[in-house]
């Protein structure tokens, strides 16, 4: 059986389509089939894959519309002799399938991913016990591969190219249902801003793309309700 790759390229200057014959056996990937162009029908094919297990989040394509990890979509599962493969959407296309995420990484790091604590002591560390219940309220948001699935499809980041996104905002909620963070006053302000959780339209499509069910939607909605009750504190005091 073989199935067409129809593959959206892009060479510095133009894009265009270029259709490929691959042949496919049972359980064979997305990514397998991009190996198997790239190795023996033309070896300038760009594309970005690292682990192949779904954890890195580099292999993030458009297939028939709809943004999935390569390395863990079987070809069989898409169920079409064709396929139109894409760069994601909202990434500038740096050469065919392979995007650039410098500004994505650069809002993900405006929120401060990380522990902030007043009593940081690195020559006597102190373990931060928490119970099972606290570790739940954060443990799914931080499951995030920053693949960027849920930012290109995100209609606010497309209109708006200084929106902090889904998972930036996603991060910021993971540490401020974080027990151990004392950093919460600073993220407030990163991410209540004109780019922040106030841009978001609410299409939750961020939610359905995300191939490990972060629910971004859901950490954007949690954290319209605190900073809205941080603005409210502020006027009150």
């Amino acid at each position: 059986m073989k199935v067409i790759f129809n593959i959206r390229r892009f060479d510095g200057e133009k894009d265009y389509w270029q259709s490929f014959a691959v042949p496919v056996f049972r359980g064979m990937t997305l990514l397998e089939g991009l190996f198997y162009i790239k190795e023996n029908l033309d070896g300038s094919l760009a594309f970005r894959a690292s682990c192949r297990m779904g954890v890195c989040g580099s292999c993030a394509v458009k297939v028939n519309g709809k943004p999935v990890l390569a390395c863990e979509t079987q070809i069989s599962s898409v169920n079409s002799s064709k396929l139109d493969i894409e760069p994601i959407d909202n990434f500038r296309v740096i050469k065919d399938l392979v995007t650039d995420f410098e500004g994505f990484f650069r809002k993900h790091e405006a929120v401060k991913p990380y522990l902030i604590r007043n009593d940081d002591n690195y020559e006597n560390p102190v373990e931060l016990i928490q119970t099972p219940k606290q570790m739940k309220s954060y443990y799914t948001f931080s499951l995030c591969i920053k693949c960027g699935a849920c930012y290109s499809v995100c209609p606010a980041a497309a209109t708006r190219s200084d929106y902090l996104g889904p998972a930036a905002i996603t991060a910021a909620w993971r540490f401020i249902a974080d027990s151990r963070d004392e950093g919460k006053e600073e993220r407030y302000e990163a991410v209540c801003g004109d780019n922040g959780v106030w841009r978001c339209h609410f299409a939750a499509e961020c939610s359905e793309v995300c191939p490990k069910k972060v629910e971004p939607a859901k950490a954007v909605q949690k954290m319209r309700i605190r900073t809205a009750l941080h603005a409210i504190k502020k006027v009150i005091l």
